[in-house]
């Protein structure tokens, strides 16, 4: 592409200046009429060659093979800017790649198949699955396609804590509910579990038991009712996920880490390594010559494992099954794990920063400014299904990519269910829908655009160059959004092409501005513009695709 042959260029006037080890930074300017790239690369390099950046960026300009690049002026801005001007056809030269690699344009390679491993909602088999969840749902999966978009090989891992104290509250919630429903005097213990869910556990426990269980509060009662309500909630969980587009490669049950035995062995790991003490009749670990604030119990005094043990263990799995890379998306209320779970392996030996977190923040729903909830089952909070049900699930995960993690999120439901471009996902979905209406006026398929003797440089309009320039930045756009596990760079960039789409499709309107109408009469414009509406499409979609998201051929609306 240009950018890739202006590089090239300006490394060998590099290189003649006996600079061979640079490879000069090139941005967009904000400005178009400072051209089309920019570099600083001779401010860089003043003192290295000990010369004044303005004489630097001189003798580069007289350097620079301007043919090679396609490169029509060279500028000199302020202390030693260099500014370049490209042709027309060495920008539009991006629309054949976009063609030829169709829904594959975007991807590179920089992970180069190396394996990392996601984890994420990983919610606890006790209700139903909450707005933070599905934050959690759409970020995700977003970064686990941004990464195998940049070249990683991705396995997508669910965990399940179906262990520990929070499902002995599920199974005296259910056993409760199991015996008000056979009319016995049961009370719902204090901190337990209050919505109506729980009601239809207890049935499904009733249907299946009858009244075996009347009065019976032994531990084979209670075990079956937390075996049905985490069978009947882990369903409900995977049921909600599959329809928000979600789906992973792996649960990992925390009751397997005891059945095979992994966080005996780690207890035993850990007392080899010196740092383990005995206290108040409880087992502790020094996570504080790891950074941590204190000191962590391992096991309690009654010899249960808390929470920390059996994450530790679960985070040595990761590891010992290959991935040097993990990434942990989770809310901000595991805020306070971070640190401990990091000791934790650290004292395993695994290095300082694994495993990586990316922490968001929680989620409020405003209807006209003020708050709403909308809960049909889960009795305290709105659900994940509540929400995607009343806007729709392409809106929800766009709404819930389009800021980032760690903000946040007021989720403004006017807008999310207003059909106009105030709606950031209608805007970008109608941007690429508009591209398809136009090949249908035309009477021609889209994949019948960008013939090899197509003449691209009558693609000269700014506005129609500034989509161009748009469109080539898709990839860079993908490569940091994965890189910094940032969806809403992505969300940014699909809202900056569909403003620059809509720029140069309104400015074509055939009663106002007819010389920039796609289907013109002049054969060769013609054809141009309908390859630059294909490549637009193929953008689009592919962006759109990497958020999980649908991209329409066909939208309608009251009024264009």
């Amino acid at each position: 592409m240009s950018e890739e042959r202006l590089r090239s260029a300006l490394g060998a006037a590099l290189a003649s200046l006996g600079v061979d080890d640079v490879e000069p930074h090139l941005e967009r300017p904000r400005d178009p009429d400072h051209g089309d790239f920019a570099t600083n690369v001779a401010m860089t390099l003043a003192g290295r060659l000990k010369r004044a950046p303005r004489a630097i960026a001189e003798e580069l300009a007289s350097l620079v093979d301007r043919d090679q690049a396609g490169i029509t002026s060279v500028e000199i801005a302020g202390p030693g800017f260099l500014n370049f001007r490209l042709s027309t056809d060495s920008v539009a030269e991006v629309l054949v790649d976009i063609c030829a690699g169709s829904d594959a344009f975007g991807r590179v390679d920089e992970g180069a198949g190396r394996k990392v491993l996601v984890e994420w909602v990983s919610a606890n088999p006790t209700g139903p699955l909450h707005l933070g969840h599905g934050r959690q749902a759409a970020l995700g999966d977003a970064i686990s396609s941004l990464l195998e978009w940049t070249g990683w090989q991705v396995h997508r891992e669910y965990y399940y804590n179906d262990s520990g104290k929070q499902m002995d509250r599920l199974a005296s919630s259910v056993w409760a509910r199991y015996q008000q429903l056979l009319g016995v005097d049961a009370a719902v213990p204090e901190g337990g579990y209050q919505g109506e869910y729980v009601i239809d556990v207890a049935r499904a426990a009733m249907e299946e038991h009858g009244d075996r269980f009347r009065g019976d509060d032994s531990e084979e009662a209670l075990e079956e009712m937390r075996r049905i309500g985490v069978a009947m909630l882990r369903a409900e969980q995977d049921r909600d996920l599959a329809d928000f587009g979600v789906v992973f490669d792996e649960y990992f049950l925390e009751s397997s880490l005891y059945e095979t035995g992994e966080v005996e062995r780690t207890v035993e790991r850990l007392r080899e390594t010196g740092l383990v003490y005995e206290e108040d009749g409880a087992t502790w670990l020094q996570t504080t010559e790891f950074g941590d604030d204190k000191d962590r119990v391992m096991l309690r005094s009654d010899g249960t494992a808390t929470y920390f043990l059996p994450d530790v263990a679960y985070h040595m799995t990761k590891w010992e099954r290959g991935y040097r890379t993990a990434i942990n998306v989770q809310g901000s209320d595991h805020h306070g794990t971070v640190a401990r779970v990091r000791a934790g392996v650290q004292a395993l030996g695994l290095p300082e920063k694994y495993p990586e977190y990316v922490l968001h923040q929680m989620v409020r729903v405003e209807r006209e400014g003020s708050e709403v909830k909308f809960s049909k089952r889960a009795g305290t909070y709105t659900t994940l299904r509540d929400l995607f049900e009343e806007v729709g699930v392409d809106v929800t995960r766009y709404f819930f990519q389009m800021r980032k993690p760690e903000g946040h999120l007021v989720f403004d439901l006017d807008m999310a269910l207003d059909q106009s471009d105030k709606n950031p996902i209608y805007k970008v979905k109608y941007a690429h829908a508009r591209m398809h209406s136009i090949f249908a006026r035309a009477g021609v398929a889209m994949g019948e655009a960008g013939g090899a003797d197509t003449d691209l440089s009558v693609l000269d309009h700014d506005l129609e160059r500034e989509l161009i320039k748009q469109l080539a930045d898709f990839p860079g756009w993908v490569e940091k959004a994965a890189e910094l596990r940032a969806p809403h760079l992505l969300c940014d960039y699909l809202e900056q092409t569909a403003g620059a789409v809509n720029s140069w499709y309104h400015a074509g309107n055939p009663s106002q501005n007819p010389e920039l109408s796609v289907l013109v009469d002049a054969p060769d414009l013609r054809a141009a513009r309908l390859v630059l509406a294909r490549a637009t499409a193929t953008v689009l979609a592919n962006g759109l695709r990497i958020l999980g998201i649908e991209a329409p051929e066909r939208m309608d609306r009251s009024a264009d």
